[in-house]
């Protein structure tokens, strides 16, 4: 029986060495030839903590000592490694990105955490996602929760951060807000750097440094107290994974920004999921309407900028804010912020439906895309008069509106914790298999603003709402039922491009990696200054974004293809997301046909060497 079990013991250990990892009873050991993590459990005081992160071969530590490795509140009492906790199993881990690693799974009283760790082949990177489960009788409130959290060896004095999509240098301790999704530590004595992703989404990323006089980091979600702070509650037996971290490691260069370019690009574009590495076809060149026509736009309008758009070379035509018309309304001819909710198609301006415009927009080698506001409905819409609860309450209880500031109240943001999912689900989804659409550009505010300074004018405040208890749950149910959203749309609309824009994302030029995970484009900005102000702009921006985010996902408006100085924007937009929005039957025949030997250029780069997979501003 002692050899039965000691070959069982001993299989079991081969087979965790093959996994990446070594589980004796005591501790754990993450290694997969690049990249170590220690954590060790003790079966005296209970307590669960990481002991070591570090390069496999380096023999250089970025952990001062033992750390919480985690950490949370529920039902407002502190939880992390350092609590007594019942260890139940250490198991066998992975993702569908070639993701390996181990699962474990800690118990104490009601509450049931699985910590599952994952490596990635070729890279010094783990990545981390801590799952909860209630187990108790009684309704658990989880708040606060640290993903990672460590004791690191970046002290104060020799350590610069590269924050804010990591292009901010800053010194001395740090609290991070939604602009950082990557966040890079360097010492610059031990010249080791350290890469930290938060995959959170939107205005709920939290990162922090030296906040308690230590060299201790925490990276997750928000917390109370904080401008937007996350709050989920678990029913008995209801359970919920966190978004992931992940810790990239570099050792020997004094160039941490080389961390970035090389081992989280390679991580972002092979293994995390973004949509962008799952799409065939990439979009090249893309026209938009927006500027100069805004909401004043009609089928004849758009054939003719349809054919002017193709002979130079555009490969996605979008039909911005405009064609769409409330139940009962004669048309939409009406400025911006009107004529939202019911999404029908304004048969004064395409008499024949969107399906004959369409068809004509593919008649000339382009795939037709339209504008939609996902979560907006104007005061006149049927679906705001017949289901007002599917709207947020403002903080006075009243139906909110969390895109601007207005004295009128005849705007309003629905909100994703109710029905309103199902409703505007088909209304994509109809229009891609009734009409034919193929590239949906989805825009304004959900969660915040990006234009409204009032904290308090963010979320839904309803306690009556099915997704979510109360105003801080509603951040985290909002972000998690728009990105399912996503994900079901493209389940039934295949080929369907999904461009959500920073608006969406609820802050000024906010695209982060739960954005890139189900939307293929990530609307930037909007610059509308001619060149040579416009094209530096867009420059700036694709820089800044760029090295956390996949550069060719981006997508920076609105610079127009009838400024004179046109192809100097377009050489400043090659790289991101190349769109175009202005006036192109203003070209002439010749300049059209220069822009189209770039578009022609572009398109055969793309075919031949992928190029909107990878960072353009790097050498090789």
């Amino acid at each position: 029986m002692k050899n039965f079990l000691s070959v069982v013991f001993n299989s079991l250990l081969l087979l965790s060495y093959a996994q990446n990892y070594h589980w004796d009873g005591k501790t754990l050991v993450l290694d997969n030839g690049l990249i170590k993590r220690t954590i060790a459990y003790s079966q005296d005081s209970l307590k669960y903590t990481t002991r070591q992160i570090g390069l496999t071969n380096s023999g250089k530590g970025y952990i001062e000592k033992e750390s919480k490795d985690f950490a949370f509140r529920v039902n407002d009492s502190v939880m992390d490694g350092f609590s007594k906790w019942q260890l139940l199993s250490c198991t066998a881990a992975k993702d569908n990105y070639e993701g390996t690693g181990a699962t474990v799974t800690l118990k104490h009283n009601e509450i049931k955490i699985h910590l599952t760790y994952l490596m990635y082949p070729g890279l010094p990177l783990i990545r981390k996602t801590i799952g909860f489960v209630n187990e108790g009788k009684s309704d658990l409130k989880i708040e606060a929760v640290n993903v990672e959290d460590i004791q690191s060896t970046f002290f104060k004095v020799p350590t610069i951060l590269y924050t804010n999509y990591g292009r901010m240098k800053h010194i001395d301790s740090y609290l991070g807000n939604w602009n950082d999704a990557l966040v890079v530590f360097h010492n610059t004595e031990h010249r080791q750097s350290m890469a930290l992703g938060n995959e959170a989404p939107g205005v709920l990323k939290r990162v922090s440094y030296h906040l308690d006089g230590t060299a201790h980091i925490e990276a997750g979600l928000t917390h109370p107290g904080q401008d937007f702070p996350f709050r989920k509650w678990l029913k008995p037996g209801e359970s919920w994974t966190s978004p992931a971290v992940f810790i990239a490691l570099q050792a020997g260069n004094d160039n941490p920004t080389a961390l970035i370019n090389g081992i989280v690009a390679d991580y972002v574009r092979k293994h995390m999921g973004i949509r962008l590495s799952q799409v065939k076809e990439k979009p090249v060149f893309v026209y938009n309407t927006w500027y100069p026509f805004y909401t004043f736009v009609s089928d004849s309008l758009i054939r003719e900028l349809a054919r002017a758009a193709a002979e130079c070379g555009i490969r996605e035509f979008v039909i911005d804010d405009g064609w769409e018309v409330n139940y009962n309304l004669k048309t939409s001819e009406k400025p911006w912020g009107r004529n939202y909710g019911d999404w029908q198609v304004d048969r004064n301006k395409f008499p024949n439906d969107l399906k004959a415009t369409f068809d004509y927009i593919r008649s000339l080698g382009m795939k037709p895309g339209l504008w939609i506001s996902i979560g907006s409905a104007t005061a006149d819409a049927k679906v705001f008069q017949e289901h007002p609860e599917w709207f947020v309450k403002n903080y006075k209880g009243k139906p909110g509106n969390l895109h601007f500031v207005a004295d009128s109240s005849d705007f309003y943001t629905s909100c994703f914790g109710t029905d309103w999912f199902d409703y505007i689900k088909g209304v994509i989804v109809t229009l891609a298999k009734e009409h034919g659409l193929a590239y949906a550009k989805l825009d304004l505010s959900l969660v915040t603003s990006a234009y409204v300074d009032d904290k308090r004018v963010s979320g839904c405040y309803a306690t009556d709402h099915p997704y979510h208890r109360d105003h801080e749950e509603s951040f985290i149910a909002i972000y998690e039922r728009v990105l399912k959203l996503f994900d079901e749309v493209h389940k039934e609309a295949p080929g369907l491009f999904i461009d959500c824009t920073f608006e969406t994302a609820g802050k000024l030029q906010l695209q982060d990696y739960a954005f890139v995970k189900h939307a293929e484009g990530n609307w930037l900005s909007n610059f509308e200054e001619r060149n040579p102000a416009g094209a530096l702009r867009v420059r700036q921006m694709a820089w800044w974004r760029s090295p956390a985010m996949p550069a060719s996902s981006l997508v920076i408006g609105n610079q127009q293809m009838d400024d004179p100085e046109f192809l100097f924007s377009l050489k400043s937009l090659i790289g991101t997301l190349p769109i175009a929005l202005g006036d192109p039957r203003k070209l002439s025949p010749g300049q059209r046909a220069e822009i189209k030997k770039w578009s022609d250029w572009m398109l055969a780069m793309q075919k031949k060497y992928d190029y909107m997979s990878f960072r353009q501003d790097l050498p090789g």
